[in-house]
């Protein structure tokens, strides 16, 4: 896992910390290997740093969320600095997420 990946699972992702939703990290799901997944909530995120910024991955990352969205699954995608720098409103806006996503 990176620094990013490593710090979301600690501080709100794992052991049901998240709305006591439990995430797996780096699992597969179709031909892909999420970073982390609730398949309970149908919900895929990827936390996403420079390596996805290339022309290449960006066009990688586009069919990999439509084939994972085609089966139903909701993709998240946060960026490393984001997670790194502002865990705080990260954990915010996957709370505020998950209240629309069970509300419905």
């Amino acid at each position: 896992m990176t620094k990013a990946e490593a710090c979301l699972w600690k501080y709100v992702l794992k052991a049901g910390q998240l709305k006591g939703f439990q995430f797996r990290r780096q699992r597969p799901v179709l031909n892909y290997i999420a970073d982390f997944i609730c398949k309970e909530l149908m919900l895929v995120i990827e936390v996403d740093g420079i390596t996805h910024h290339a022309e290449e991955a960006i066009k990688k990352d586009e069919i990999r969320q439509k084939v994972l969205e085609s089966a139903g699954f909701t993709v998240l995608r946060l960026r490393d600095e984001d997670v790194l720098n502002h865990i705080e409103a990260v954990c915010h806006y996957l709370e505020d997420w998950i209240e629309n996503k069970i509300s419905q």
